[in-house]
């Protein structure tokens, strides 16, 4: 299942901006951020490869990456709501190299960011799934050495129909076909 990608969601237009420091505990918030001047315009992609999901920036026009960010779980720092608003995030990209910056992520709909949150559940609830299958103990269902079982499929007894009686018996004989209608009188 791990060779194959899966592209779970694009968006054709997304916003990334650079953000101040985080300076309190309570979360980053978009008003902080220049949300009229986006520093980069261009689209989003989710990518699931097995259990693993990347978060995927691409030019508009060439369709080349740009940046991207591994996903580990809804709980891990890589994709973070903001507390003012539902259209934006703070994301966290990572190069292949191991350099992180955190920048903040915006949609012009309310309703791209929900399809978002909802593609990132509906992953790694499908993940989690995945795990209880492969947790739960498996069923032997095989014969075990010299284990036999029998099958009686149901006998149809019929009741023995009775052979037709001979021409001596009580049967009516056959008559003789009536007469032609060349062969009658005609009054005239």
């Amino acid at each position: 299942m791990d060779d194959y990608e899966s592209i779970i969601l694009v968006k054709p237009e997304v916003y990334i901006y650079r953000i101040p420091p985080l300076v309190t505990a309570s979360g980053h918030k978009a008003a902080d951020w220049k949300l009229d001047s986006p520093d980069w315009t261009g689209r989003m992609r989710l990518v699931s490869k097995g259990k693993k999901l990347e978060l995927c920036l691409d030019d508009k026009s060439t369709g080349q990456l740009y940046a991207k960010a591994p996903i580990d779980s809804l709980e891990s720092h890589a994709i973070e709501a903001v507390v003012d608003s539902s259209r934006y995030f703070v994301l966290q990209l990572r190069s292949d190299t191991g350099k992180s910056a955190f920048v903040g992520l915006g949609f012009a709909d309310r309703s791209d960011s929900f399809d978002l949150n909802v593609a990132l559940q509906d992953h790694f609830r499908s993940v989690q799934k995945e795990v209880e299958i492969d947790n739960t103990p498996k069923l032997d269902l095989g014969f075990k050495e010299g284990q036999t079982i029998t099958v009686k499929i149901g006998n149809k007894t019929t009741t023995p129909r009775p052979k037709p009686a001979s021409s001596s018996g009580g049967v009516v004989p056959l008559l003789p076909p009536p007469p032609s209608s060349s062969n009658r009188i005609r009054n005239t």
